[in-house]
C-alpha cells in the first residue's frame, strides 16, 4: 500500500521494526498523556476556510538562522535513527537535502557528523546533550564547529530521563537475559530489518560519542547509560560555557514556559524550540502547541521561535506558523518514514507534507508562509 499520510508510515514502521525499536520511537513517558495532548491539542485548532482568493501562486520558502528552507520544516534530532534503517541518519539527511530542508543530527545518533556530511554533502544541524565529561564536551563542540554545522540545538529538557514504561518493559533500560532473548527472537522475526540494519548496517554505536560511551555494553543499556552520564547540574550559567565554544546560532530546545523563554532571551541565544521532548519527559506538561503563543509573546522578535511536538501533517505546520512559530521541527514523522522505507520513505513523507501544506495554504487564502498569522485560525 502506498502511504498517503504520516499515519500510514507509522503503521508500516510498526510492522517492519522489532517491538523494542518501534516502541522507542512511538512511546512517551509515564501514562503518555502529554504525548497524546501534543496531537489532540493540535487537532483541536481549526483553520478558517476562505474562498475566492487568488492562490495561483504560493510561496512556501522561508529563512531561519541564515539558512534558506524550501518549506518551514526541519528534521528534528532523533536518537538511534541508525537502528531504524541501515545508517539511517545518512539516509534521512540525503532525503532532507533533496527536499531543501535541514536535517538535525542527535548527539546519540548512530552515525557521526562526518559520515552524515559525506553522505549528503551538507553539514547537519547538530543537537547537543550535555554529559558530565566537560573535556569531552569541549572536543565534541570543536569537532562540530570544524565540520561546518550551521546551527547548534542545545537540548535543555533532559537533565534526567523521563520514565518511559514501554522502554522499561522491553528492556531498553538495562535488559535482563529474558528481555534480551525476547529482543533477539523479535529481531529474527523481522528479517528485512535484521539484514538491513544488523547485518549490513554496522557498526551500531553512538558514533559521535563512541569514545565517551565505552561503559555502554550494548544498545539495550542505552537508557541506563543516559542516566549515568547526562549532567543534571546544568544551569543557565552553562549557556556561557557553550557560547564560548560555539560561535554560530545557538538554539535552546525544550523550552515550555514563558518565564524560561524570557531568561533565554537575556542569555544571548539566537532561538528557542518550544518542545516537551515529544511527550517523553514530564508527563502532564502542556502540549507544545498550547505553550507556543505565550512564549512567542514573551520573546517578541528578539528570538527566532520554532516548535515541535504533535506535527503530523502540513496542516499542523500551518497552524504552528499561525501561532507564531517560524518553522516546525518534525521527529516521529520522519522516524516512522525511515523505519518504514529508508531514504525513499523520508522523501515520500516530505513530499506529502509539502502537498498538505500547499493545500492548507490554498484553502485558507495564505499565499506566503512568512505572512501566516492568527487570521488563519478560527477564534
Amino acid at each position: 500500500m502506498k502511504a498517503a499520510c504520516v499515519a500510514d508510515y507509522r503503521e508500516a514502521c510498526r510492522r517492519r521494526l522489532p517491538k523494542v525499536l518501534f516502541d522507542y520511537i512511538d512511546g512517551g513517558s509515564y501514562g503518555e498523556t502529554t504525548l497524546a495532548a501534543n496531537v489532540s491539542d493540535m487537532a483541536a485548532i481549526t483553520l478558517r476556510q476562505r474562498v475566492l482568493r487568488d492562490v495561483s501562486e504560493l510561496s512556501m520558502s522561508t529563512r531561519v538562522f541564515g539558512q534558506d528552507l524550501s518549506m518551514p520544516v526541519v528534521l528534528s534530532p532523533v536518537g538511534l535513527a541508525g537502528m531504524y534503517a541501515r545508517r539511517g541518519e545518512t539516509q534521512a539527511a540525503r532525503a532532507a537535502k533533496a527536499a531543501g530542508v535541514p536535517f538535525s543530527l542527535s548527539t546519540v545518533g548512530v552515525c557521526t557528523t562526518a559520515e552524515v556530511t559525506a553522505a549528503s554533502g551538507v553539514p547537519p544541524w547538530f543537537q547537543l546533550y550535555m554529559i558530565k565529561d566537560r573535556g569531552f564536551m569541549s572536543e565534541l563542540l570543536a569537532t562540530t564547529r570544524e565540520a561546518g554545522c550551521p546551527v547548534l540545538l542545545f537540548t535543555v529538557d533532559l537533565p534526567v530521563a523521563g520514565a518511559r514504561y514501554r522502554d522499561a518493559r522491553n528492556g531498553l533500560n538495562v535488559a535482563s537475559p529474558e528481555a534480551r532473548l525476547r529482543q533477539a527472537i523479535d529481531g529474527l522475526a523481522h528479517p528485512d530489518w535484521f539484514w538491513d540494519v544488523l547485518v549490513k548496517g554496522g557498526p551500531q554505536s553512538l558514533g559521535n560519542i563512541a569514545s565517551a560511551s565505552t561503559d555502554l555494553g550494548a544498545l539495550q543499556e542505552y537508557m541506563g547509560w543516559i542516566g549515568r552520564n547526562f549532567d543534571p547540574s546544568v544551569t543557565w550559567k552553562d549557556i556561557d560555557w557553550v557560547r564560548d565554544r560555539w560561535p554560530g546560532p545557538l538554539v535552546l530546545k525544550g523550552v515550555l514556559d514563558a518565564e524560561d523563554a524570557r531568561d533565554a532571551r537575556s542569555c544571548g541565544v539566537e532561538g528557542l524550540v518550544v518542545s516537551n521532548h515529544g511527550g517523553r519527559q514530564l508527563d502532564g506538561a502542556p502540549s507544545s502547541i498550547s505553550a507556543l503563543p505565550a512564549i512567542v509573546e514573551a520573546v517578541g522578535d528578539d528570538l527566532t521561535v520554532l516548535m515541535d511536538g504533535g506535527v503530523r501533517s502540513g496542516l499542523d505546520v500551518l497552524k504552528a506558523l499561525a501561532l507564531g512559530a517560524k518553522a516546525c521541527l518534525i521527529g516521529r514523522a520522519w522516524a516512522y518514514a525511515l523505519g518504514a522505507g529508508g531514504e525513499a520513505g523520508v522523501a515520500g513523507m516530505l513530499t506529502i507534507l509539502r502537498q498538505e501544506l500547499r493545500m492548507a495554504m490554498s484553502l485558507t487564502g495564505c499565499t506566503d508562509v512568512r505572512d501566516a498569522g492568527r487570521a488563519l485560525l478560527n477564534p
